[in-house]
């Protein structure tokens, strides 16, 4: 009986998690593994995207994920704005190319790979929020719900804060304002989103930071 219960447990999540454009032999779909852990483990920082758009009942399941993050007294101080306009991110990257003349960052922008300011991505999430001692760890926490479902549903993202110092500079005044956050709201970050067109490899992490206290 237990058995049985696990194949159709597996059954059902490989159905919910394991669709959407996802690799058929991706990890979470093979019996016997930990569809979360596989799915964290897996998930990367993307940089370079099919053009494709990300179909909106696929978005609305990473911006309710995200909002759905645990979140200090419950407050849920933060605002999500999502641009898909291919017209708004040319624009801004136009803004910022003219932006960065001269300083270490226009070798990025003069990369023959480069499409647009955030990691060439096709569609950007802005998570902003209000000033408080707790209010940016609910913003990662935010942000990290949101790539995590991204990847399960077989999307790529890229977070990102050099895309936040440009809007809050003079030529990003009037993109910023164009994202209509609420009066005491600041963006803090954002993350690149769509299909990706790389695959990139795992960086080596160091174990030596985690200490048991006896």
């Amino acid at each position: 009986m237990k058995k049985f219960l696990f194949i159709v447990a597996a059954g059902i999540m490989a159905a919910v998690g394991c669709t959407n454009n996802q690799p058929a032999e991706k990890a979470c779909c093979q019996e016997g593994k930990n569809p979360v852990i596989e799915n964290i483990m897996a998930r990367r920082s993307v940089r370079a995207y099919k053009e494709q758009a990300v179909p909106r009942e696929l978005m609305e399941q990473v911006l309710e994920c995200g909002i759905n993050a645990p979140n200090a007294m419950n407050a849920q101080q933060w605002e999500v704005r999502v641009v898909e306009s291919k017209a708004w991110i040319d624009k801004a990257t136009e803004a910022y190319k003219q932006s960065v003349k001269g300083t270490p960052a226009e070798k990025m922008v003069t990369d023959p790979s480069f499409k647009n300011m955030f990691r060439n991505a096709p569609a950007v999430i802005f998570i902003g929020c209000k000033s408080g001692k707790y209010t940016p760890v609910d913003c990662g926490l935010m942000a990290e719900n949101m790539m995590l479902a991204a990847q399960s549903l077989g999307l790529g993202t890229v977070c990102m804060g050099s895309p936040i110092a440009f809007l809050t500079q003079p030529a990003g005044a009037e993109f910023l304002s164009s994202l209509s956050f609420s009066e005491g709201y600041e963006p803090l970050i954002c993350i690149g989103i769509g299909y990706a067109d790389e695959a990139p490899a795992a960086k080596p992490r160091n174990k030596d930071v985690i200490k048991y206290i006896e």
